[in-house]
This record gives C-alpha cells, sequence and structure tokens, in this order.
C-alpha cells in the first residue's frame, strides 16, 4: 500500500461502531470527517485526546464535521470508554487492523527492547467529497484536538 497523500480519495471502509451500528465511510459523504486513530482506550494519552475532542465537538459539529474515533480495541472496550467519558462521538473498532493497514498507521515500535507493531497516532482530514484534505502524523495527544480545528477554522 502506498502512502496516503493529501488530495487523494479516502480509502472506504466499514466498521463497527459504538451503539451497535455499523460505519461505512460512504455514508459520511455531506460531511467534513475528522478520522483519528488512537493505540488504546483508557491509556493517558488517548483518553486526554478522546476528552479534547469531546469539550470540543460543539465547534466541530458547527462547522458539520463528523469526528470518528478509530482504535483496535473490541466494540466492549468502546462501549465502555465512550459511556465513561460521556464522548458525544463514535468510536469504530478495527480489530483486525485492515483499516489500520489501508491508513497506514501501524509502524513498528520499540519499547523496552521489545518490537512490536503498533498504532502511529494519526489523523486524517476528509472533505464532503471523500477526499483527504489534511493529514497529522506522530500526534501528541495534547492540544490536537484544538490544533484540528484550528486548520478546518482556516480552510
Amino acid at each position: 500500500m502506498s502512502e496516503i497523500l493529501i488530495g487523494q480519495p479516502a480509502p472506504v471502509f466499514n466498521l463497527p461502531a459504538t451503539g451497535g451500528t455499523t460505519l461505512s465511510l460512504a455514508e459520511c459523504a455531506g460531511k467534513k470527517v475528522v478520522l483519528y486513530f488512537y493505540a488504546r482506550d483508557n491509556t493517558a494519552g488517548c483518553t486526554g485526546e478522546a476528552r479534547e475532542f469531546a469539550e470540543l465537538h460543539a465547534d466541530f459539529a458547527a462547522l458539520n464535521v463528523l469526528i470518528l474515533g478509530v482504535s483496535r480495541d473490541s466494540m466492549i472496550t468502546h462501549e465502555k470508554f465512550k459511556a465513561k467519558w460521556a464522548l458525544p462521538f463514535d468510536l469504530l473498532s478495527d480489530a483486525d487492523g485492515h483499516v489500520c493497514e489501508l491508513y497506514g498507521i501501524l509502524k513498528e515500535k520499540n519499547m523496552y527492547g521489545k518490537k512490536s507493531i503498533g498504532v502511529e497516532r494519526s489523523t486524517f482530514l476528509i472533505n464532503e467529497q471523500g477526499v483527504i484534505t489534511g493529514i497529522f502524523r506522530k500526534v501528541k495527544a495534547a492540544g490536537h484536538a484544538r490544533a484540528v480545528l484550528d486548520t478546518l477554522t482556516r480552510s
């Protein structure tokens, strides 16, 4: 898979979503989408990032922007995480990592000398026509939601 670039069509997918539904990216046509990938529910950085997106949710909604969080966690974990923090947006479960692969965000990590494949915190901005208009890679969680909102308000 070649690297995703701004100006390319966003890779389409269907994934289980919180609330017992399945979400297709094609269903989001007509809305801008913030598709953010994170490593795990209930970890410090990922929780902080989700809470920041939640705090700014009304500002994103005012711009007709749909926020979607994606990780490889199960739907059971996602439902608990969403409820615990009252997240006003859907979380999608990419349990087999297929969508993570499509978006090129699985990277080799080295922790305490042990190598593994993990999620590189990344966010993709997708316009109403399904085209990638912004890419954030190697994201630092703190302040990221605000940076994404600022980018969208300037475009």
